[in-house]
């Protein structure tokens, strides 16, 4: 690596610690698509998971990976404990967390300065010494409203208030209580844009509870994961949009969580993605991701990709299949 000159590092700290200026990239909905400064836009983005683990530099690498093939959108966690660290920007409880809530400003800029958007998640469990994380409605309130605080600046994340809040377990969040966060949310920032991620497909009436009692802005469904779905999501696609209609309501519909590789007995291909994400954008969906993450049953879970950051960025653990997969998505997305 070539040494740094003097003056080269003092701009760098000039640049790490400068003021944080104007938001660049503005997030909108506008009917059933996604606007960035006013500009109708397919969200195409990648799980980024445990970001708040990484060092800077990382990060900034992969953000660079992505831009050059198109992507403009990643999905983050701000309550992320695996593999022996806990990179949450807030606690069990809803409050802030540092250094990780620094080094989430941080990627907001980052992203915002290259035109992207960070979906910044929120999940209820428990931590590995058995307390709850986020366990009440109250706490999971001020968990969005930790948030929406710190981060007001910056107009280019949205959040998913429950990753995953139908299952039957620990992450487990009713649309009543969903109701009560967004509420906190609104009084906090009334501008952000939220949603609650479903395990599955959302079913009529689950829509009707997510449009009208959670008072989400957008759906985000995650799909099944089998080897018949990407043949699915089309038509899966236009009758979440036709549902929504005789609601009279049209919001957009983000997958924000597919079917990835190393997750159980199949292994999806690189036409399986790209059918995927063909169906999303021919059925008139708003966003699509190349999820991934880590490799169950293998030794240490390796390569655990963005489940952990900390070893070798996003770019270096993505395999053969998933390297081609990105280098392909944004042709596909730029067709439509």
């Amino acid at each position: 690596m070539p040494r740094m000159t003097l003056c080269a590092a003092a701009f760098g700290l000039a640049a790490a610690f400068a003021p944080a200026g104007p938001p660049a990239t503005v997030l909108g909905v506008d009917g059933a698509q996604f606007t960035l400064s006013g500009r109708p836009t397919f969200l195409l983005g990648m799980s980024y998971y445990g970001a708040l683990g990484a060092r800077d530099p990382v990060v900034r690498a992969d953000l660079d990976d992505m831009r050059r093939r198109g992507f403009n959108w990643v999905r983050v966690w701000a309550t992320w404990n695996a593999f022996g660290e806990d990179a949450s920007a807030v606690d069990g409880e809803g409050r802030a967390r540092e250094p990780y809530m620094g080094r989430l400003r941080r990627l907001l800029a980052d992203c915002d300065r290259r035109g992207m958007v960070v979906d910044i998640t929120l999940c209820r469990g428990v931590d590995p010494e058995g307390r709850a994380v986020l366990g009440t409605a109250g706490t999971l309130g001020r968990a969005a409203t930790t948030l929406a605080t710190a981060l007001r600046s910056r107009r280019n994340w949205y959040l998913d208030m429950a990753n995953e809040r139908n299952i039957g377990d620990r992450r487990f969040v009713s649309f009543d209580e969903l109701k009560q966060v967004r509420a906190a949310l609104r009084r906090a920032d009334p501008w952000r844009l939220a949603t609650a991620s479903q395990g599955g497909d959302i079913g009529r009436d689950e829509m009707r509870e997510y449009i009208e009692t959670a008072g989400v802005d957008l759906l985000c469904p995650h799909r099944p994961r089998s080897a018949g779905s990407p043949a699915e999501t089309a038509v899966r696609t236009r009758e979440y949009r036709a549902w929504m209609r005789a609601l009279g309501r049209t919001a957009p519909v983000h997958y924000q969580e597919p079917f990835r590789r190393g997750y159980g007995d199949w292994q999806p291909g690189r036409d399986d993605f790209l059918s995927d994400l063909r169906g999303a954008v021919d059925g008139g969906a708003a966003g699509w991701c190349l999820h991934n993450g880590s490799t169950r049953r293998a030794p240490g879970e390796r390569p655990r990709r963005s489940f952990d950051l900390r070893e070798r960025r996003l770019f270096e653990q993505l395999d053969p299949v998933e390297r081609a997969v990105a280098d392909a998505v944004g042709a596909v997305v730029a067709r439509r």
